[in-house]
C-alpha cells in the first residue's frame, strides 16, 4: 500500500457537500469502516462476555453493526433538526460500559435470564436517550455546569474503571478458571499490545489508524498457530439477521437508572468536543448560528440515535472520534461519504456470521486490545485535565472525585449495607467521581489564586 499523506487542515480533496465519484467515496468510507470497527463492536463482546450472554452476542454484534449504519445516515444527512450534517461516523459507546455492566449484574444477581438482563439494559438506555435529547436544546448553557474539569475527571475514570474488565481478558478470561493468569495467555496479551504500538508509530496513515484491528489479526493468527481458537461454533449463527424491535422486551428500575442517565449528560459534551473538531478539520465555521445548528443536530441526533439502537437491541451510540483522524488523512470531508458508510454497515449488520467471526477472537488476545482502548479514555480525560489551569479548587476537586470513584472500583464491597437504591448509585464509579465533581465544583470557592500550590506539588518532596 502506498503511503497516503494526511492533508492539512483546510486544504480538502473534497469539502463537506462536495459529491466525489462512487469509487472515491467507497474507499474512503472502507477507511472509515476500518478506523471503528473493532470500536463498534467491542462494547458488545465485552459485555455479552462479562454478563454471559452466551448465543445472543452474535445477533448483539449485528444490530451494532446495523444502528451505526442508521445512526450515520441520520448525523450525515440531518432529517429535520436531528444530525450535524457532518460526515461523522456514529458506533456503540465505550463510556456507558461500567453502567451497563453494573446494571446487568444487578439483575444476573437477582436470578435474571439473559433475556432479562437484555431487557433491562434496553429499557434503561431507552429512557435515558431522552437526557440527551433534551439536553440538546441547552448545550450552549451545559459548560456552566459541566466543566473542563468534571468532563475529564469523569473520562478518566470511565478509562481506568475499564482497565479490569480489559486486564482480566489479558490474563485469560472472567472463566479461565485454573488457567487465569498462564504464561502463554499473558504472552499473548503481550503480544497484542506490541504490535499495536509498533503499528501506531508505523509512517503509513492508513496502518496507523487500522493499528488495533491489525493487533486483534496478529494475535488472533498466533492464537491460531497455539491452537486456541475454537473453530467449532463459527458459522453456528444464521447467515442473515433480521433487525427485529424490542426482540427482548423493555424493564426499568429508578436505581439502575440514575448512572446510565448521569452518563447521557457526558457524552453530550463529549459529542460537542467531536464535532467541533471534525468542523475544524473539514473548514467549517466553529462559531456562529451555523455552528450552534449542527452542535444542537448532533447531540440531538446521538439521543435519538441512542433510543434507536434500545429498540434494535444494541447499546448507546455517539460520535467517533478517531474518525477525524481519517478525514484529515484523507482530505475528504464530504458527508456524501457517510452515505456509503451508512449502507456498508447496515449490510454487515444483516450478516450474524460477522459477529461469529469476533467470538472466535480468544480473550488474551480480545485483551490486549481493549487494555490500549481503555488506557486511551483514560489518557483522553487526562489531556482535557491538563488543559486546565490546576489551582488548589481544581486540585482538591479531582483528589475527592478520584478517590470515590477509583475507592468504589477497588473496594466494590464498600457499599453492600446502603440501602439498594442508594447503593446501586453510589457503587457505580462513574456516576460516584462524577457528581463528587460536580458537587464540590459549585460549593467550593472560586477566589483561591491560581499560583497557589497544589496538594500533589506540596507533599511530592515527602513521597
Amino acid at each position: 500500500m502506498s503511503e497516503t499523506k494526511a492533508a492539512p487542515v483546510g486544504a480538502m480533496i473534497y469539502k463537506l457537500n462536495d459529491v466525489p465519484s462512487p469509487g472515491a467515496s467507497a474507499l474512503a468510507a472502507l477507511q472509515h469502516i476500518l478506523a471503528a470497527i473493532v470500536g463498534i463492536v467491542t462494547p458488545t463482546l465485552i459485555i455479552g462476555g462479562v454478563l454471559g450472554l452466551g448465543s445472543e452476542v452474535p445477533y448483539l454484534i449485528a444490530m451494532s453493526l446495523f444502528v451505526s449504519g442508521v445512526a450515520t445516515f441520520i448525523q450525515c444527512r440531518r432529517i429535520g433538526p436531528v444530525g450535524s450534517g457532518l460526515l461523522s461516523l456514529q458506533g456503540t459507546s465505550f463510556a456507558f460500559l461500567g453502567a451497563i455492566l453494573a446494571a446487568g449484574f444487578a439483575v444476573k444477581n437477582n436470578g435474571g435470564t439473559p433475556e432479562d438482563i437484555l431487557a433491562m439494559i434496553f429499557g434503561l438506555c431507552l429512557v435515558g436517550c431522552l437526557v440527551e435529547v433534551v439536553l440538546s436544546q441547552f448545550i450552549g448553557k451545559l459548560g456552566r455546569v459541566i466543566t473542563p474539569t468534571v468532563t475529564g475527571i469523569v473520562i478518566t475514570v470511565i478509562g481506568l474503571s475499564l482497565v479490569k474488565v480489559g486486564f482480566t481478558d489479558f490474563a485469560g478470561g472472567a472463566n479461565a478458571g485454573e488457567n487465569l493468569g498462564d504464561p502463554v495467555n499473558l504472552a499473548l496479551g503481550f503480544l497484542v499490545v506490541a504490535v499495536i504500538l509498533v503499528f501506531t508509530f508505523h509512517a503509513n496513515p492508513m496502518v496507523r489508524i487500522s493499528a488495533i484491528m491489525l493487533g486483534l489479526i496478529v494475535g488472533f493468527v498466533v492464537a491460531a498457530i497455539l491452537g486456541m481458537v475454537n473453530f467449532s461454533n463459527f458459522g453456528s449463527a444464521p447467515l442473515f439477521a433480521v433487525p427485529i424491535p424490542f426482540k427482548y422486551g423493555i424493564d426499568f428500575d429508578l436505581g439502575l437508572f440514575l448512572p446510565i442517565a448521569f452518563i447521557y449528560l457526558i457524552t453530550a459534551i463529549e459529542t460537542t468536543g467531536d464535532l467541533t473538531a471534525n468542523s475544524v478539520i473539514s473548514g467549517e465555521p466553529v462559531k456562529g448560528p451555523l455552528y450552534l445548528s449542527r452542535i444542537k443536530g448532533g447531540v440531538l441526533a446521538d439521543g435519538v440515535n441512542s433510543g434507536i439502537a434500545a429498540m434494535f437491541n444494541t447499546f448507546p451510540n455517539t460520535t467517533f472520534s478517531q474518525n477525524n483522524g481519517v478525514i484529515q488523512m484523507t482530505g475528504v470531508a464530504s458527508r456524501h461519504v457517510g452515505y456509503y458508510i451508512a449502507g456498508l454497515l447496515v449490510v454487515l449488520g444483516f450478516l450474524p456470521i460477522i459477529g461469529s467471526a469476533f467470538l472466535l477472537v480468544p480473550k488474551p488476545v480480545l485483551g490486549g486490545a481493549t487494555l490500549v482502548l481503555f488506557g486511551t479514555i483514560a489518557v483522553a480525560g487526562i489531556r482535557i485535565l491538563a488543559t486546565q489551569e490546576i489551582d488548589r479548587r481544581k486540585a482538591y476537586i479531582m483528589a475527592v472525585s478520584f478517590g470515590l470513584g477509583l475507592g468504589v472500583t477497588l473496594v466494590p464491597d464498600a457499599t453492600q449495607q446502603l440501602p439498594d437504591f442508594i447503593r446501586q448509585v453510589f457503587a457505580t464509579p462513574i456516576t460516584l467521581s462524577g457528581l463528587a465533581a460536580i458537587l464540590l465544583s459549585l460549593i467550593l470557592p472560586e477566589h483561591e489564586a491560581v499560583d497557589e500550590p497544589a496538594p500533589s506539588s506540596v507533599q511530592a518532596e515527602g513521597v
